[in-house]
């Protein structure tokens, strides 16, 4: 649960607050056979692919020695709507979020320190959802930044264009 607190009223015909206090499970769901299911209600959280260079260059966590990393693998999605919030974004470090468009197929890579230790698998992935399961999606940096998409396939190796490629965070 989480509350909010209002400094200040909308003035000048502004948009009202937002829900003072919102709640939310713990996303500890169980299917009919005991399987997990939670990962189909959390979105992908994403950002560039040029993040992924930095990933690469930086310490890895213990649990991710050098002997047992994993390499990784890569999902192709195909964009069906975005919010306007992404083709607005202009700040440096966001501008990724602009190349984001409604039918583009996109490349999202699960690397480690992404991927969970338990199953070798990233959040959002679209694990078990065929073609016409619609996913969610959301923009590391900017949360106004979100969308849906299909999954088209998984691969080992993305193969998208640089400015439609991401990775899972």
């Amino acid at each position: 649960m989480r509350r909010r607190y209002v400094k200040q009223e909308p003035k000048n015909g502004g948009e009202p607050c937002p829900p003072l206090e919102e709640k939310s499970g713990c996303l500890e769901y169980l299917t009919y056979q005991g399987q997990h299911c939670g990962h189909e209600h959390v979105p992908a959280f994403i950002t560039t692919s040029q993040y992924s260079k930095e990933r690469k260059r930086r310490a890895v966590s213990p649990l991710w020695s050098s002997d047992t990393e994993e390499t990784g693998y890569c999902v192709e999605f195909k964009t069906e709507s975005l919010s306007h919030h992404c083709t607005m974004e202009n700040r440096p470090y966001a501008r990724w979020m602009q190349y984001i468009r409604e039918g583009y197929t996109v490349c999202v890579a699960c690397q480690p320190p992404a991927m969970n230790t338990g199953n070798h698998r990233c959040s959002g992935d679209g694990l078990g959802a065929d073609g016409n399961k619609v996913l969610r999606w959301q923009a590391v940096g900017n949360h106004r930044c979100q969308g849906t998409w299909k999954k088209v396939r998984q691969v080992e190796q993305c193969s998208c264009p640089v400015v439609h490629s991401f990775i899972f965070t």
